[in-house]
Parts: C-alpha cells; sequence; structure tokens
C-alpha cells in the first residue's frame, strides 16, 4: 500500500503534486478528497452562460443545477426533471411550463426560484457570448427574451419561435448554458451593467453538488462540496483537478499514489500503468469523432465516385490496432453510439483496388492535394496514413500542420483541399450533429456559415437539409430516431465526409476510487457519486 507524508494537506497538497523529485515513500489520497491529474489549458471561463469547453463543462456539471438534465449514471441519455418538477407543453408545441421545487437552495442559501430561472435563460441571451447560440437557435432574442422567457409565480414558461420536438428543446436545456445561476448574489457582484460575468469567470453561484474554491489557469481548479446537496452530501468533500500536460508525468503521479485518476494517459502509458500495484485502466466511451473531410469546391472531388473512392482509402482497421490502439474505435456516421439515432453500420474499410476502379470511374488519373492538420500527433499520424494510402492510387497529398486557430481558419475559409480534425458534439440531441454535418440551407461563399461543416466543404448536401429540417420538429421518439438513421445512411453514401474514429477515454484511477463517471458520450463527469 502506497503512503501519504504529511504534506499531503491543505496549501502544501499542490506542492506535493507538483514535486517531482519527492521522497520514495507515498499513500493515497485522504479519503474525502478526489484528485485528478487533467489538461485544462482550454479553460477560460467558469460561468455558464460563457464556458464552452470540455473541462469547463466537467466543472459546470457540478456547480450548478438545470432546469432538466441529464442522469449520469444512464449513458443512453434521457433528460430527467431536476430543479423543475414537472413540465407541460402546449397545445401547439411551442410552450413548455415548467414547475420549480421549492426545496432547493443555492449555495449562498437563497432559495431557487423561477425568477432565477429566467434571469438565467435571459441572461444567456442578453451576454450573447459563444454558446448563446445553443439557446438562440430557438428564436430567442434580447429583444424577445421578456416576452419568450417568463417567470410566474414558481413557474417558467418558455416560448419559442416554432414547433420543435420537446425532446430536442429539453436535451439543449441539458447544457452548459441551462445553468441556472443565483440572481440575488450574481447581479449583487455586476460591475459596469456585464449581469455578473466578470465575477462568474472565477466564482460560482449555483446550487449543485460542488461550489467552486478556486481557479488557477494552467495550474488548478478546486471544488468544495454542498453538504446540503439534494442528493445527499457528496463523500469526496474536496475535488482538486490539477494541469498536469504529460501523459508520462500523470502515469508516474498516479503510480506513486499522488493523484486518484490519470485523464491523459497515452497507449504507451495506459499499457504501462495497467501493471501497477491499486491502478485500474478505467475505458468510456466519448461523443468526439475524428473525420476527414473532401473540399467540394475542388473540381475532382466533387466527383461522386472520388468521394467513394477515398473512404477506401482509409486504413481503419490498422490505425485502430496501432497508434490509436485502446483510445479510438471505428466509427462511420455522424451520430457518436449511444445518441438517438446512432447506427453501428461501418461498410467502409481499406480497399485500394475499389479505390482504382472508382477513380478510373471518375476519369481521375492522379492529383496533387494539399491536407491541413494541427498539431496533435494523432491527427498527424492519421494524416499520414491517408498520405501513404492515397500514393499507392497515384494521389500526392501534401501535408501542412500548424496551430488549431492556423489551420481552422483556413479550413473555415474553404481553402484547403483536404482536413482531418476532431468534431465534439455541442449538446446532448442528434441535432447537435446532424445540424452541421449534413445542414446546408444557404451553399455560396456569401452567406459564409463557418459553424456548418457542410457549408466548410461547399457541400450543398443533396436534399439532406430538409431532411434535417424535418428530423428536429418530429416529436415521436421512434420516429425521429428513425429519422436519423436514415439521413446517415443517405450521408455515408453520398457525403464529402470520411468519419473514422470516436474516442474512447481510457484513464487510470486508483483502484479505491469508485462511482466515477465521465458521463460517456452524451454529458459531463459527476463527482458527487465517487467513494473511496
Amino acid at each position: 500500500m502506497k503512503t501519504l507524508n504529511t504534506l499531503m494537506k491543505g496549501a502544501a497538497l499542490g506542492l506535493a503534486l507538483g514535486l517531482m523529485a519527492a521522497p520514495a515513500t507515498f499513500a493515497e489520497t485522504p479519503s474525502n478528497m478526489l484528485v485528478i491529474a487533467h489538461r485544462i489549458d482550454d479553460l477560460t471561463s467558469m460561468d455558464p452562460a460563457e464556458s464552452f469547453e470540455i473541462q469547463g463543462s466537467d466543472a459546470s456539471r457540478n456547480m450548478y443545477m438545470k432546469l432538466v438534465n441529464l442522469d449520469p449514471t444512464n449513458l443512453d441519455g434521457g433528460y430527467v426533471a431536476e430543479l423543475a418538477e414537472s413540465w407541460t407543453v402546449s397545445e401547439d408545441g411551442r410552450t413548455i411550463t415548467f414547475t420549480i421545487r421549492d426545496d432547493i437552495n443555492f449555495h449562498s442559501g437563497n432559495p431557487v426560484r423561477a425568477e432565477d430561472a429566467e434571469f438565467s435563460l435571459r441572461r444567456a441571451i442578453l451576454l450573447d457570448k459563444t454558446p448563446a447560440f445553443i439557446l438562440k437557435q430557438f428564436g430567442f432574442t434580447p429583444e424577445n427574451v421578456e416576452q419568450t422567457i417568463v417567470a410566474d409565480g414558481n413557474t417558467l414558461s418558455i416560448t419559442t419561435d416554432k414547433r420543435y420536438a420537446t425532446s430536442f428543446v429539453l436535451n439543449c436545456l441539458t447544457a452548459t448554458i441551462g445553468g441556472i445561476v443565483d440572481k440575488e448574489l450574481v447581479m449583487a457582484n455586476e460591475v459596469d451593467g456585464d449581469m455578473g460575468n466578470t465575477w462568474l469567470r472565477t466564482n460560482s453561484a449555483g446550487s449543485g453538488a460542488y461550489r467552486l474554491v478556486s481557479w488557477k489557469p494552467d495550474e488548478s481548479l478546486t471544488l468544495q462540496s454542498n453538504p446540503d446537496f439534494h442528493l445527499g452530501a457528496p463523500a469526496m468533500e474536496r475535488v482538486i483537478v490539477r494541469h498536469v500536460i504529460e501523459s508520462a508525468s500523470q502515469r508516474l503521479l498516479l503510480e506513486r499514489g499522488d493523484i486518484d485518476v490519470a485523464r491523459n494517459l497515452n497507449p504507451e502509458d495506459v499499457a504501462g500503468a495497467s501493471n501497477a500495484d491499486n491502478v485500474v485502466i478505467h475505458d468510456e466511451l466519448r461523443g468526439r469523432l475524428m473525420y476527414a473531410a473532401l473540399n467540394q469546391k475542388h473540381p475532382e472531388l466533387s466527383k461522386p465516385q472520388v468521394r467513394q473512392a477515398f473512404k477506401y482509402l482509409i486504413d481503419y482497421e490498422g490505425m485502430q490496432n496501432s497508434f490509436l490502439k485502446g483510445q479510438y474505435t471505428t466509427h462511420q456516421n455522424f451520430l457518436p453510439k449511444t445518441y438517438l439515432g446512432a447506427v453501428d453500420e461501418n461498410p467502409f474499410s481499406l480497399d485500394i483496388e475499389k479505390a482504382k476502379a472508382l477513380l478510373a470511374e471518375a476519369g481521375v488519373d492522379g492529383m496533387e492535394l494539399e491536407l491541413g492538420v494541427r498539431e496533435a500527433q494523432e491527427r498527424i499520424e492519421i494524416a499520414q496514413s491517408l498520405q501513404n494510402t492515397a500514393a499507392q492510387v497515384g494521389i500526392k497529398i501534401n501535408i501542412t500542420v500548424g496551430t488549431s486557430k492556423q489551420i481552422l481558419a483556413r479550413y473555415r475559409a474553404r481553402e484547403l483541399d483536404i482536413y482531418v480534425g476532431a468534431w465534439g458534439p455541442d449538446y446532448p440531441d442528434p441535432h447537435t450533429n446532424a445540424g452541421t454535418f449534413a445542414y446546408n440551407p444557404d451553399n455560396s461563399d456569401e452567406a459564409n456559415a463557418t459553424g456548418l461543416l457542410a457549408w466548410r466543404n461547399g457541400w450543398d448536401t443533396g436534399g439532406l437539409t430538409e431532411m434535417v429540417d424535418a428530423a428536429v420538429v418530429e416529436n415521436d421518439r421512434e420516429t425521429r430516431a428513425q429519422m436519423y438513421r436514415d439521413i446517415q445512411a443517405q450521408f455515408r453514401e453520398t457525403s464529402p465526409f470520411i468519419v473514422m474514429f470516436q474516442l474512447t477515454e481510457q484513464i487510470g484511477r486508483q483502484e479505491n476510487v469508485q462511482g466515477l463517471s465521465l458521463g460517456g458520450p452524451i454529458t459531463n463527469a459527476a463527482y458527487w457519486n465517487v467513494t473511496k
């Protein structure tokens, strides 16, 4: 058993975790504390109306309750009542009225009211930060929120611009931007009309299982448990997330017992850590997809046979079993597994001869293309694999590697012939991916619809846009699911996208850590169920 010296207390905890040349004897972390090593350098804000990064979503999931939320123990999804004890839908399908529970308090001690929910949703629209589009797609604007988001006693009514599938609206309310904040506390910290945004970036005003103690950018995030949490006081009184970049460093800290969980282990360190005493490797399917895209403004890449040929130039199995081993599995559809309407069909495999035949049918005899990829090792290796297989059919691919900002700028400007990258869902509803991979109502350059992947690749979708519009308003769950299955079947055969893999996050954890859920493909990490 690993032992812990007395440095692992109070402020000295950070020193013990960061110290690489420490004494040889260590112990497990305290039984009421969860210590996680993770890359958290993408964190920019703790305000739920502004936070739009994966790590920020993890923190927000534990600090803020929402009208409805997702059950972290049910990885097949499905929203459940949270601050709302019930809801009704108007006959025309446009208005949802929530009845708010009367037994929940914020961390400040203030009661959670319908007025707080009204303020929180209106505030998200008025601030208009990056994630605001999740709510604005329902027709909410700064000019109409006083009429469309209205509290009355213990009820809150939201009225959309047209009828949508109720499941679509409720799923979007489970996103980070749906977090309900303490109006009185937030407005007490307002500065120059910012509705408390500056203060909330580094503080919390929620009613969830944890409150924010401190966030030190590129260093650590500390949460303290809420003893009055409605599901019971969490066993982990404190959660500390340490920013540790290197996989090898995370593995060392885990094996020494300085941390409970390591979340960024590469396949080599996963294999090594699995042999350590008291370490367990935990696999969890995530929603992130790895894909390649062909620019349809290129005269050759826009030919249907060429699009299909590239789908047979990907060495799915070879990559999955080598440098992506254990962390990505072959998945050739735009909806991640477990999403409503997700399918398992993976019809493509590496087939050089089939690719040659399709290129010949298209009248293509060799070409030279530019592929853009950000400077992330696994993405570069995917690009190199495609470069090698494409060369076997006479296609020369020149790889341009750059920062995420550089490559995305060129991709969004429709300049790259091929792009290799990743895409993660913005909210837990099938429209989040259908509405970008298979939706493009205006393919003109003037539309500048950079948020739509179909537009970035100059693809007019061949009728899928109309199918996506129909699916997002369908209220019958099974009918809606089948509509997304049908969209993906056509998408696989006709689109310029080569969806290749879905992420499986492999974490290392101490054997005594039980109940940790990362939320699967649909939601985010939940700490309140953890025991040690």
